[in-house]
This record gives C-alpha cells, structure tokens and sequence, in this order.
C-alpha cells in the first residue's frame, strides 16, 4: 500500500495521518518491541516455523530489550513540569457509586478501565474501533486493502478485519469487569465519554495515589517490578505481528485481538488478579499495563503503560509528547468522581 493513497484518504475524511502512516515519525510516539515472527501472532493463524524462525521470535523477550521504550525510563525523557504528588490518605469514609472503589478518603476511581456505550440506547461500542462510525468504515475499507496485498500466509492477511459499527453513538463511559477496554481513545473522547457518565478524566495526584493503592508502593502488587503481574512489558507487539513493521498501522482494528503464543495482548478487564491497586476490602484493577489511561491534562498526558511499552516503571510510566487529539491502539481512559459524604 502506497503511503501516498493512505495520505489521499486521510485528507479527504480529515482524520489524523496514521492510516498506513510512519506513526512514530507523525505523532513522535516512540517505537515499540518486535517480534520476528509475525505468522505466531495468533493460534489458528500460526504457520510452521523453522528452529531460526523461533530463535528470532524469542528474541522479543523483555530481558532481550533492553532499550525498548524510552520515554519513561528516566526522569531525563521527561519534559521539565512536575509530576503529579501521591495524595495524603484523609481518615474520611466516603460513598462511591457500586462501579467505583474509594481512594484515599478523597476520591472515586472507576474499577476497570473504560468501555463505551451509546448515552441513549446503551448499545456498546465495539472496542476495536474509535467511535465514530464513518472514521471505522474508513478504517475497515483501508485494511481491508492492505489485508488483500498482504503475504498470503501472514498474519496480516490471514487474520479478518472486524466488522465496522454503522450506528451513531454518544460516547459514554462505563467501567466494567472481564471486558475488551476501549483503545483508539483521545483525551477529548475519552474526556467527553466521562463527562457524559457524570465523572471526569482522573487528575494525575488521583490517578497516581490510586495506583499506589493504601500502601503507597511502587506498583499495585508492591514496590518490586515482577513480570508477568500486570499485562506490560509483553513478548511481541501487535503490528509487527501483521505487518512486520511496529511503527506504522497503530490504528488497526485488529491490533488488540491479536494473541501471541495462544495468549491475548490484550486482557480483558480484571484478568490480572494481583495487577490490583488494593483500597480497603476493594481494589482498582489494572493500572499498571493493559492499556494507557489518559489523565486530566491540557498538553495531553497518558499513564499507565500499554501491554507492549518495554517499561517497568509502574505506577510512574507516564508519556506526555502526543497532543490530547492523538489516539492509537493503546490510547484508553478511566474516569473519577468526586464522592458523596457518607451519613
């Protein structure tokens, strides 16, 4: 596929350039972790491979990369504003809505990160796709191409693109267990979709203090990094496994329903049970990994990390260098409230 018939296409509907696009050239996102063998993304789609072909897909193992993902594994990548501070825990008892753990004494966290629903019909949005519906059918159309040049025993063309949604939607967000979250996000999106379901975008002290959880540690499980806890730092990346290439096609539909090795990139929502930010006899589940989580931030911020970023920062990986109208793959949400006083 031409980069130039991906730039006529984006022009005409007016979407971003990431369609077929060098992403970490246009958005300055950077590069993720490779695999080397883009036919073992999925069970069902896996080819026979040799023992070199093997050996070079054991090479995406997080102890092999060592320089993937450097923008938050250093306080030096970091632009010069302050980060946001841990919250103090007041003493106060405080009412959260039943989809929402209480944090802090201060604040109430959604306990899964963002699915979203039509505001009027309740029709859920397929997460696969940013919402709106004549940006998906694009989308689709443009894949669907590309899928038909594709090497035929790829993932890439072997691997259908999901069914793009044809209803309008008002966003809203809801927070809901052993569910696909909802990547492709901006922070205006995601920001609205909060708004729209009586919350808001997180400020980054709240979201930090949650992910703390009451013991104030460095991850959600405690202050050592182990693999595997949270879905981060993962074996492969999506893109590469269908285009061999990880930094272009960041808004491939299929990109969060790619497994590799018979598992999900991707969890469902609360699959990591110790990947819990505990808060009494409650806890907010994946904040750490899974997807990236925008915060309440003018210049755009996302947190969290994303199933394929190569860090292990925790609770403190943070990327600040897109502007809050990017979306990828990676990009979801998760909301706050404030409480009700208990009576």
């Amino acid at each position: 596929m031409r980069r130039a018939s991906s730039l006529v296409g984006a022009l005409l509907i007016g979407l971003p350039l990431v369609l077929g696009a060098d992403a970490s050239r246009a958005s300055g996102r950077e590069a993720r972790p490779m695999s080397r063998s883009h036919a073992s993304g999925s069970r069902g789609h896996a080819t026979h491979k040799s023992k070199a072909s093997k050996k070079r897909a054991m090479r995406s193992h997080p102890s092999e990369r060592r320089n993937a993902e450097p923008a938050d594994a250093a306080p030096s990548s970091e632009p010069r504003r302050a980060r946001g501070a841990t919250l103090s825990i007041l003493p106060n008892e405080i009412a959260c809505p039943p989809d929402m753990v209480a944090v802090a004494g201060r604040v109430c966290v959604d306990r899964y990160e963002t699915s979203l629903v039509d505001r009027g019909t309740r029709r859920a949005w397929p997460p696969t796709y940013a919402p709106n519906p004549e940006r998906a059918a694009t989308t689709a159309s443009f894949y669907e191409l590309l899928r038909e040049k594709s090497p035929p025993m790829g993932l890439g063309a072997q691997m259908p693109i999901p069914a793009p949604p044809t209803f309008a939607i008002e966003a809203e967000a809801v927070s809901l267990s052993d569910a696909t979250p909802q990547g492709y996000l901006t922070a205006d999106v995601a920001e609205s979709a909060c708004r729209a379901a009586g919350k808001r975008l997180c400020s980054e002290s709240e979201w930090l203090t949650a992910c703390r959880g009451e013991g104030v540690t460095d991850f959600p499980y405690g202050d050592h990094y182990e693999q595997g806890v949270c879905n981060v730092y993962r074996e492969s990346h999506p893109s590469f496994l269908l285009h061999d290439n990880a930094a272009r096609y960041h808004d491939d539909p299929r990109n969060n329903l790619v497994t590799f090795e018979g598992r999900p990139l991707l969890q469902k929502t609360g699959a990591s049970p110790r990947c819990a930010s505990r808060w009494g006899s409650d806890a907010v589940y994946d904040m750490v990994g899974n997807l990236d989580e925008w915060i309440a931030d003018e210049g755009g911020v996302f947190v969290g990390g994303f199933y394929s970023r190569g860090t292990r920062s925790g609770c403190f990986s943070r990327v600040s260098n897109h502007p809050r109208t990017y979306s990828d793959y990676s990009t979801g949400a998760r909301c706050c409230a404030d409480p009700s006083p208990s009576r």
